[in-house]
């Protein structure tokens, strides 16, 4: 009874309560918990204390227009890489895997950078179709004959990211400085950019790829048992794995193109997560959904209060989780071989 309480705290209600509190949080002091109740209120149709007091001010465009679509393109990147990393730590059967070993980070910033330098496409479309392109270079490198290796395709990532991010430099030394100083913020993580038109870009291709883990969720505990194990009940390991990369590769690429490079989260979160619910990916798959979600929203909540000015999302996750993961590290928590 107790371990289902705690699920159920952890998975539904605490990323429910964060999302409702950060509404709270900005630069705007004039917005508190009563004028929260009482604007929700003034939505659902139940008038709370004065109706005049409600409407002053801009609060509706605070809250609607600029700290909703923040919160939930923030909750959404944070599931998406917290989920992308799950699923190839799973599949590879390696803990230091993240959604950027096989290239999709730097596949995705060289291909925002393209953009923003020659503007033939959207700088979302042209992140994704670049980050995409990265994965599959990787699998053609790493695939000798009929066979591909996992460490094969691991290293192969590494040298398709060197490459994308030599291109990438090359990019920023041709780039005037206006135009460089955007690059150099989309690759340090860009929230402050959140509108509504950005949600519903990341909302159809991070919700689809979430889907189709979600419901081949306990396929992922046999690729963690390793190909002759999942080949003895009757699944098919190099169509499995192509399928969870293929996801991994859609939502990553598409929290990328949203909102820029998140450095560390991906590789961080799952282990939190197997920290807590133990190695069951049944459980890992909503945990790290939801503590995904929810700990990148409290680090964008910290980004924005800390600091009369707004830091960068990518800095505060190398600042915040670098120390949380070797501290799990030392402690030998997280859960990778229980």
């Amino acid at each position: 009874m107790i371990h289902q309480l705690k699920k159920l705290f952890l998975l539904v209600v605490l990323p429910s309560l964060v999302l409702m509190l950060s509404l709270l949080v900005g630069s705007s002091q004039n917005i508190g918990f009563v004028e929260l109740c009482q604007r929700i209120g003034l939505e659902v149709g139940i008038y709370i204390g004065d109706h005049n007091a409600v409407l002053k001010d801009n609060m509706d465009t605070i809250l609607w227009q600029v700290r909703l679509p923040r919160i939930l393109l923030t909750f959404m990147v944070g599931a998406a890489l917290a989920s992308s990393g799950g699923i190839l730590q799973a599949i590879f059967r390696n803990p230091i895997v993240d959604p950027f070993t096989l290239g999709i980070s730097s596949g995705s910033a060289f291909g925002a950078a393209l953009a923003m330098l020659f503007p033939l496409l959207s700088v979302n479309l042209s992140a994704f179709l670049f980050g995409v392109c990265a994965v599959g270079l990787t699998y053609f490198v790493s695939n000798a004959g009929l066979k591909t290796s996992i460490v094969g395709m691991v290293l192969a990532g590494m040298v398709i990211s060197g490459v994308f991010t030599a291109m990438l430099t090359l990019l920023q030394y041709m780039s005037d400085p206006y135009k460089l100083q955007a690059i150099v913020q989309w690759t340090m993580g860009n929230l402050h950019t959140a509108s509504w038109s950005k949600v519903q870009q990341a909302f159809l291709p991070i919700t689809i790829g979430l889907g189709i883990l979600i419901l081949l969720r306990w396929k992922l505990n046999l690729l963690a048992l390793g190909d002759r194990e999942a080949i003895a009940v009757g699944v098919n390991p190099k169509i499995l794995k192509l399928v969870f990369i293929a996801v991994a590769t859609l939502i990553t690429a598409s929290a990328v193109a949203a909102v820029g490079v998140i450095s560390l989260f991906g590789l961080i979160v799952p282990h939190i997560s197997r920290m807590i619910f133990g190695p069951n990916n049944n459980i890992i798959v909503w945990a790290n959904i939801s503590i995904g979600g929810t700990f990148l929203l409290l680090i964008d909540d910290f980004s924005r209060a800390v600091m009369p000015f707004e830091i960068p999302i990518g800095v505060f996750t190398m600042i915040i989780g670098a120390p949380l993961f070797i501290y799990l590290m030392r402690r030998n928590e997280i859960n990778w071989n229980s």
